[in-house]
């Protein structure tokens, strides 16, 4: 491909793989509202949202349908809305931006945490466990048995209140039994309980799409602030809609080379060039509308281990 400028490779990314537009509304609120306070006039949302081509009915539509599956909430003010995330989505919606910012360097220490359900869970639980399990990235090693080689006891303990399953699943942690030689070795049960095939083709799209823009930008071209902003919110969408299938097994269990690793520094370096450049847009549009809209917080100053 020859080599673009901003604009035109906006333009070329927004040809080649659109965003679903109630998928990037979320991805603005993560990456540009929430540092600033986590409410946005509906008039600011659609000035926000009009360079990806998402027109002001469509951005109605998607507000609406995120408001009725319980992710975000609206207040009233006169003739003017505002959205805002809802207390209920707020946990899991901070759970997701850490792992989105945060560096992927997980160790294993040589144990599991294993969860099995046994006979005490109905059907539509048992869906529901094991749907947000997979999302916290545990894989099913056995039947009725999900594991995870670096399970976080916090946010465990927060899925089984979400999914009323406190008390009604077995929960323990596993480790290799010394001395033990007919037994295969735990790290296999890697192979028996995750695909990672799927997560590996998405960096590699992933870092074959926004490499040739960090070549631009790094050549010395700067995209003025609204096209920072565009690139800004297309990196972390579709950083993102891999990173948030990435199971964050431990660095000992992964394949060699692993490609989220370059992915991760990719996003890093990108990030850090337009950021400054897409806040000035940012606060520029949510001061049309509120003239007291807040600066970034200093969590967003920690994203990617740091920015300028």
């Amino acid at each position: 491909m020859k080599t673009l400028n901003s604009n035109e490779w906006i333009a070329h990314f927004l040809a080649s793989d659109p965003p679903r537009s109630k998928s990037l509304v979320m991805t603005i609120f993560g990456d540009a509202v929430v540092p600033h306070g986590g409410v946005v006039w509906l008039g600011s949302l659609i000035e926000l949202l009009a360079p990806f081509g998402v027109n002001d009915r469509l951005l109605r539509t998607s507000v609406f349908r995120l408001a009725q599956e319980g992710w975000l909430v609206s207040q009233r003010d006169g003739r003017r809305s505002s959205y805002s995330i809802t207390p209920g989505s707020q946990a899991r919606f901070a759970r997701a931006q850490r792992r989105i910012y945060a560096p992927l360097h997980v160790h294993w220490d040589g144990n599991w945490t294993l969860v099995m359900s046994g006979n005490s869970l109905g059907a539509a639980e048992r869906t529901l466990l094991r749907k947000e399990l997979v999302w916290e990235g545990y894989g099913l090693v056995s039947p009725g048995v999900f594991g995870h080689p670096a399970g976080n006891p916090d946010t465990l303990d927060e899925l089984l209140a979400r999914t009323g399953t406190r008390g009604k699943l077995f929960i323990c942690h596993a480790a290799g039994m010394p001395g033990a030689q007919n037994g295969r070795p735990l790290r296999e049960m890697i192979d028996e309980g995750w695909d990672l095939r799927g997560v590996i083709g998405g960096y590699q799209q992933f870092i074959a799409q926004f490499q040739p823009l960090l070549a631009l930008l790094q050549a010395g071209h700067r995209p003025d602030p609204e096209q920072a902003f565009v690139i800004r919110s297309l990196l972390i969408h579709a950083y993102r809609r891999v990173q948030l299938h990435d199971p964050q097994l431990p660095v000992e269990l992964l394949p060699e080379p692993w490609p989220g690793a370059a992915a991760y520094e990719l996003a890093r370096e990108l990030y850090r060039i337009v950021s400054k450049a897409a806040e000035q847009h940012v606060l520029a549009v949510l001061r049309r509308e509120d003239e007291a809209a807040a600066e970034a917080g200093s969590e967003f100053y920690q994203r990617f281990g740091g920015l300028a």
